[in-house]
């Protein structure tokens, strides 16, 4: 046999036999909120004020409904745990099914009208741009600030033409080699194509 804490809590039943009452005031259904209690016939209900689960209402059209004995958790799936203060406490209906219908509509027609009616899109990002292209950005952006108005590829002409000389020159001396220098430790260039011969076995 399972231990009490192992059990979990049992269905809530819509009728019980149980002629226990609640000490407690009676609840009225004009103290709860539309969605707090629901008066349909096919599933009379409310939301116990004590544990926040909903729960049937036994004896609905009789002098006495009152709230079933009841769980606090999920039937068959939490812990058995009796909601001593809310079980079988008298229900006073002073509400008719038909109000209850027009003060949930009421309310339901409220809320719509307080919801924004235009989407607020958030604004798009640019992505991050990759370290060469910043670079050429920078270039780019010097260009423009160096040039006046300038083309582009007048600017490089010009860039070019300043710097064309001091260039020659260098290529000139970099080409030139005084007589008899050779790199230190290195052997000799041949200047003949050399043509090894196989020694006959």
């Amino acid at each position: 046999m399972s231990s009490p804490l192992e059990r979990t809590a049992r269905p809530r039943r819509s009728r019980t036999r149980s002629r226990t009452v609640n000490a407690r005031p009676a609840l009225a259904l004009s103290t709860l909120k539309p969605h707090q209690y629901d008066l349909r016939p096919a599933c009379v209900s409310l939301v116990c004020p004590d544990c926040k689960t909903w729960v049937p209402i036994t004896g609905f059209q009789t002098k006495r409904p009152k709230l079933v004995p009841h769980d606090t958790g999920r039937a068959g799936k939490a812990r058995a745990v009796r909601c001593r203060l809310g079980s079988n406490r008298l229900v006073t209906v002073d509400a008719t099914a038909r109000k209850w219908q027009e003060r949930l509509e009421d309310g339901n027609s409220e809320t719509v009208h307080r919801r924004p009616s235009t989407v607020l899109r958030k604004p798009k990002v640019a992505p991050v741009p990759a370290v060469s292209q910043i670079a050429v950005q920078k270039q780019a952006a010097a260009d423009d600030n160096s040039g006046d108005g300038r083309p582009l590829w007048l600017l490089r002409e010009m860039k070019w033409a300043s710097t064309e000389s001091a260039v020659r020159d260098a290529d000139t001396r970099r080409a030139q080699l005084p007589d008899g220098d050779a790199p230190l430790g290195a052997p000799p260039v041949p200047l003949k194509t050399l043509h090894p011969q196989r020694h006959a076995s």
